[in-house]
This record gives C-alpha cells, sequence and structure tokens, in this order.
C-alpha cells in the first residue's frame, strides 16, 4: 500500500501547490466551523449570568457569519482540487492507452481486453476520486479530530481524554478492515475486468453466437461469472457493514458516558453548563470526521488496489522498441529487398521442452518480386511474415530490408517501409477514407489524400465503395459487419496499397474472392505497385500461381524455393501440399 502511494505522490508532483492550498481551506473550513460551539458556550453563560436580546443577536450573527466563512472555504476547496485531479486523471489514462498500444502484440495476447478497459476507465476513476476528495479529506478530518479534541479539552479535559479511547478499538478495526477489504477489492475489480472481456468477446462474436445457437451457453457463463461478482459484492457489503457499524456505535456509546459523566460534573460544579453545551456541540462536530476516517481508509483500499492494477501494466516491459541509435531509412529510394539468415523463433509461453517455431529460416526476396509463401496449416506461416515489421521479435538469426536489419531502423520507419493486409480482416468503427487512409501521411493535402484513396480502391477491386450512401465517407460498423467478408478483404488491401509500402506483406487477403476477381485484383496490384516487393501468404493454387517465385515453409525451415512449376517437379512435398489446396475458392458474398 505505501509503494503504491508513495508512487501516486510522485505522480501528482506538478499539482501538488494547488492540492496544499485545497488542504489548507478544508483544515480551515473545519476549524471555522469548530468555532461555532466556543460561540455557544459563551451565549449559554451569559444567557444565564443577564440574559439580553442583544447577546441572542449578536452570537446569531457571528454563527451566521462563521457559517458563511466555512461555505466560501469549502467551495474554494473544489475550485482548488477538482482541475488539477482531472488534469491528472487525464494524463494518466493517456498514458496508458499510448502503453498499451506500445505494447507488442505478444502483451495483448497475455491480457484481456476487459481487463485492459477496467483499468483504464473504472481504476484511473477511482484514483482520481481519491486525489481530489479522499486524500485532502483524510488529513482534514484528522485534522478536525485533533483539533476538536483539544478544543473539548478547554471544556472539560476529562471528558476529553474518555472521548479519546473511542480512538483505540477504531483504529484496530480499522487494520483488520483494511486486510479484509482490500483482498474482496481486488478480486472484485478482477471479475469485473473478467465480465468486460466477456461481454466485448459476446457482442463482437454474435453472428457466430447467433449461427450456432450458443447464445443460451453464453448467457449461463456470464451468469455464473455476474454470480461471482455479486457474491464477492456481498461479502465486501457485510464487511464494510459491520465495520461501519463499530464506526456508528462506539463513538455514540462514548458520548452517552461523557453526557452522565459531564452532568455530573456539572453537579459537582466542576464544569458549568455552556462548557457542557460547548463539549457536546463540539464532540457532535467530531464524531462526523472519526466515521469519515473510516471510509476513507476504505477508499484508500479501494485506491492503493486501482493503482497497483494500473502500474502492472505501466511496469510490464516493452520487449519490442525502437533502437537508441538507428539507421536512418531511406524511406523514397527504399526497394524492399528482403532476406532472413537462420532466423529462430519461438513464443514467450511456449514449454522449454518444445522446439523453435522457426529454426533457420533462410529466404532471399528481391527487389519488385513477388514471393508466396506455402506450407500445411498451422506451420507459422503469418507468424513469419509478422516477424518482418517486428510484431513479434525473432529469437536468432537476422532479418534485413535494403540490407540493414530490422532491429536497426526505428519502429516508424520500418512500419512505414511495409504495410500488412492481415488474414482476420480489422476495420474501424468510422468512415470508408479513415480505414483506407489509415497508413498514409495526414499532412498531405485532402485533394490528394482523396486520389490515393480512390487509386487504392479501384487497385482492390473495391469499386462497391461508390454505391454506399455516402460513398467513401460511409461510416462502417463496428468491425465493419454491415460489409460481406469479401468487401472487407478488399478495403483492407486497399488500406495496405494506399500506403505505398516498399514491402508488402500479404497474409491471404484474397481468400474471400472469386478466382477471377483474385486475379484482376492481383494483375491491378502488379500494375499499381510494380516496384514494390510483395511477400504473400498463398492457400490456393490460384494464388501461388500469381506470384514469380514460391518459397515452402516446412518444419520450422524454407525447404525449396523456386517457381510454382519448378517446385511441382522438383519437390514431392510440395505437390502434396498444392494437391490438398482448393484451386478456387467457394462463392462468397456480395
Amino acid at each position: 500500500m505505501q509503494q503504491a502511494m508513495a508512487r501516486l505522490w510522485r505522480i501528482i508532483e506538478p499539482i501538488r501547490p494547488r492540492l496544499y492550498l485545497g488542504l489548507v481551506v478544508t483544515i480551515a473550513a473545519s476549524v471555522v466551523g469548530l468555532m461555532i460551539p466556543q460561540v455557544l458556550e459563551v451565549l449559554v453563560n451569559n444567557l444565564n449570568a443577564s440574559p439580553t436580546a442583544a447577546t441572542v443577536w449578536i452570537a446569531g450573527g457571528v454563527v451566521i457569519a462563521l457559517g458563511l466563512i466555512e461555505a466560501v472555504l469549502l467551495f474554494l476547496r473544489r475550485v482548488f482540487a477538482i482541475g488539477p485531479s482531472t488534469n491528472t486523471e487525464r494524463q494518466m489514462r493517456v498514458r496508458f492507452y499510448q502503453r498499451i498500444i506500445d505494447m507488442p502484440v505478444a502483451f495483448h495476447n497475455d491480457w484481456g481486453s476487459g481487463q485492459l478497459l477496467s483499468r483504464a476507465q473504472q481504476d484511473v476513476t477511482q484514483i482520481r476520486r481519491w486525489i481530489a476528495f479522499g486524500m485532502i479529506m483524510m488529513v482534514s478530518s484528522a485534522a478536525t479530530v485533533v483539533v476538536g479534541i483539544v478544543m473539548m479539552s478547554s471544556s472539560s479535559w476529562t471528558l476529553a481524554l474518555v472521548f479519546m479511547t473511542v480512538i483505540i478499538p477504531i483504529v484496530v478495526l480499522t487494520y483488520r478492515f483494511q486486510q479484509d477489504f482490500s483482498v474482496l477489492t481486488r478480486r472484485s475489480q478482477d471479475l469485473n475486468g473478467e465480465i468486460s472481456t466477456r461481454v466485448e468477446q459476446s457482442v463482437q462474436g454474435i453472428r457466430v453466437l447467433k449461427a450456432f445457437g450458443r447464445s443460451e451457453h453464453a448467457l449461463e457463463n456470464f451468469e455464473l461469472e455476474a454470480g461471482a461478482l455479486r457474491d464477492n459484492e456481498i461479502r465486501k457489503a457485510r464487511t464494510t457493514a459491520r465495520f461501519d457499524m463499530f464506526m456508528f456505535a462506539l463513538p455514540e456509546i462514548m458520548l452517552g458516558i461523557c453526557l452522565l459523566l459531564g452532568l455530573f460534573q456539572v453537579n459537582a460544579g466542576s464544569m458549568n453548563v455552556g462548557e457542557l453545551a460547548s463539549y457536546f456541540a463540539t464532540a457532535t462536530l467530531v464524531v462526523g470526521p472519526t466515521r469519515m476516517l473510516g471510509m476513507l481508509f476504505g477508499q484508500a483500499v479501494n485506491t492503493t488496489t486501482a493503482l497497483e492494477r494500473y502500474f502492472e501494466v505501466m511496469d510490464s516491459e516493452n520487449t519490442i522498441v525502437s533502437p537508441e541509435q538507428p539507421v536512418p531509412a531511406e524511406i523514397e529510394r527504399a526497394t524492399g529487398e528482403l532476406i532472413m539468415e537462420d532466423v529462430r523463433f519461438r513464443f514467450h509461453d511456449a514449454p522449454g521442452d518444445q522446439p523453435d517455431l522457426f529454426q533457420g529460416v533462410n529466404l532471399h526476396i528481391r527487389p519488385g518480386e513477388t514471393m508466396a509463401l506455402v506450407g500445411v496449416t498451422g506451420n507459422g506461416k503469418s507468424t513469419l511474415l509478422q516477424l518482418i515489421p517486428r510484431l513479434f521479435d525473432i529469437t536468432g538469426g537476422r532479418i534485413t530490408i535494403d540490407g540493414v536489419s530490422v532491429h536497426d531502423m526505428d519502429l516508424d520507419d520500418l512500419r512505414k517501409l511495409t504495410a500488412f493486409a492481415f488474414e482476420d480482416t480489422t476495420l474501424f468503427s468510422s468512415s470508408v477514407r479513415d480505414n483506407v487512409l489509415l497508413g498514409v501521411d495526414t499532412a498531405l493535402p485532402r485533394s490528394e489524400q482523396d486520389n490515393i484513396a480512390w487509386e487504392a480502391l479501384e487497385t482492390a477491386d473495391a469499386g462497391f465503395v461508390a454505391d454506399l450512401p455516402d460513398g467513401i465517407n460511409t461510416r462502417i460498423g463496428e468491425e465493419g459487419f454491415s460489409l460481406s467478408g469479401g468487401q472487407r478483404q478488399r478495403l483492407a488491401l486497399a488500406r495496405a496499397i494506399a500506403a505505398r509500402p516498399s514491402l508488402l506483406l500479404l497474409d491471404d487477403p484474397l481468400s474471400a474472392l472469386d478466382t477471377k476477381t483474385e486475379e484482376r485484383v492481383t494483375a491491378q496490384l502488379h500494375e499499381v505497385l510494380n516496384n514494390t516487393t510483395t511477400f504473400i501468404i498463398a492457400h490456393r493454387s490460384s494464388t501461388v500461381a500469381l506470384a514469380d517465385r514460391v518459397a515452402l515453409l516446412d518444419d520450422g525451415k524454407i525447404t525449396a524455393v523456386g517457381t510454382h512449376q519448378e517446385l511441382l517437379r522438383t519437390s514431392q512435398r510440395y505437390r502434396y501440399i498444392m494437391a490438398s489446396k482448393p484451386a478456387r475458392s467457394a462463392e462468397v458474398q456480395a
């Protein structure tokens, strides 16, 4: 807890002066509020000695003035604390988002999207509430209790000492509450993340759930997770209820005891009525902050858990970063020549006794050449392509583009040299134009951007865009599911083409197209990107036949390279793989 709060203290360093001001005015407001019982003591004693209307009016006026001052001070607390705390919240959320988009693909394979979402939203909001309210109120409440006990001592040190005895059991209860509540809070926040992941996955896969009639099954699983969260929340509520019961009961019991003792003291003449009235008015004001300390301690536990979850992500090691002194990339003059030398790779979570996925891949793709990569399903073809722009990092060997190792390039430069069209099409809930121009320099004039977009769409045989309600500015739905599979693939291909890469990486991007459309798109690609080196994963013999050369990936190595006809003559393994691949795809959606 201390370590998490210490890190938060460093984060809020720029806004500490404003928070100090907020703390000062909050403590001042509490002190002003505690002065009202002192006025009450003077009023009661004066009324007993010589009751006059002027005494009442003066006392009433002083109380009103103190109340107005307290209200202004509380208003200033919000002015000083709210603005800086919300700005800190924004900065933390932006840094969190920047962190997760900078992290490698392997990180996102390990983390559920709902867990990241709950940390970015709920946890950061909890931290902001603590900065703006909890932190200040905890210090000011403690100060109010101390100042209040001092003022109570001026009325009767005996009664003040008796009241202080309630602090000891409150401290013990608070410590035990912190231990139990912190465990329950962490579990609750983790369960919330799992539920967020479940909802997101169900929404994204709604077509699959409906098509297979598994909606009820998904609902049952969700009910189990929601039930687990409910049970945990009930345990949290019971823990809080027990704590609150003692936090409310102990001060009230102590006030009752002090009332009896105070009446005895008044009867004995060691305390006057005004002092007794002042004591109980002050004690009543102190009871509130005493109870609030317990509530604020619970909030501190929640915040500590939120901070730990936040820093779990922020402290994750980013293993794929740019070198400190990158080699400048000549993007305009790049040819896209790709060389893989003894490339090895294994996933970070692979069992120790499992061999490397790639055990020394060697391949040379010449500038402007189209190379097709074939192999049996599941042998790592997609992963091999993802090693080139460093979506994953090789564990051995070397990959170069135009003679420069990809590990010596700045990541931004590397990914400007390459463009990727994935097998699993991903489109964003934005306009067609925004999706196609994702990799295009935003500094270009809009008219030039539009020309690039339309050229890319035409090359990808995506002329259907012109028939959409708003043409290229038509907004597509979540994941682009308002479009057919073939339309989504062609938009994803257009996005890769629009980036004008030197090295185009295609992970079977034409699988949803019929053979004639595939041939037309491929011919247009050769025409528009005649100087672009292309590395394409092929699952169909029709795609393979359109490539300049073919590389066979088998058992973690490139075992054969040549033209389609050459490999058919010389490689029995290649003939077997080609014989198992369909010559053409089934009909695709409109």
